[in-house]
């Protein structure tokens, strides 16, 4: 049953498929191959759940605003300071850094303008991560955050710009 009588979005075409499936693939697989070959031997972290959702958006909706640079850096960025923090200040009741770190990163990220979904999954993780996560401080706003989300990036502007009809990303800044 549809609602309000409104049709379904229109397919993606096979071509958007196969190149969504590629870019992801790349961009996820150099970030954990990284995490797992080169890290390895350190307490290093690259690889984090929220890239995931992050690459459905910079592979698979390459248009949407809240897929674009500045969201997908600057959100995990604003989001992952705001989780350490919320950790460091309430660490003690996690149900309460938890809400409070996703909360106050959608806050911070519609106030900077770098809404990107994924960015409350990178605060959460700050609060209920492992004590790997939470011996990295501050520094998980730069690895693995910041430098997972370019890397990432990288992949996105070079895959996604490939084919004549996408064209990433549609503004910088």
């Amino acid at each position: 049953m549809r609602g309000n009588g409104s049709s379904s979005p229109p397919r993606t075409t096979p071509c958007d498929i196969l190149w969504s499936w590629l870019g992801s693939f790349l961009g996820i697989a150099l970030v954990a191959i990284l995490n797992y070959h080169l890290l390895a031997e350190s307490d290093a972290v690259l690889l984090i759940g929220s890239f995931g959702a992050s690459a459905v958006l910079i592979f698979g909706a390459v248009s949407a605003p809240l897929a674009q640079p500045r969201n997908l850096i600057g959100g995990h960025f604003v989001s992952a300071i705001v989780g350490v923090t919320m950790f460091q200040m309430f660490g003690n009741t996690l149900w309460l850094a938890a809400a409070l770190a996703v909360s106050l990163a959608i806050a911070l990220m519609h106030i900077t303008r770098t809404l990107h979904p994924p960015g409350g999954a990178t605060a959460l993780i700050a609060v209920i991560g492992s004590g790997k996560i939470h011996a990295l401080g501050y520094t998980y706003a730069i690895i693995p955050v910041t430098t997972g989300a370019l890397l990432m990036l990288l992949v996105a502007l070079i895959v996604n710009n490939i084919p004549n009809k996408r064209q990433y990303p549609k503004y910088w800044w």
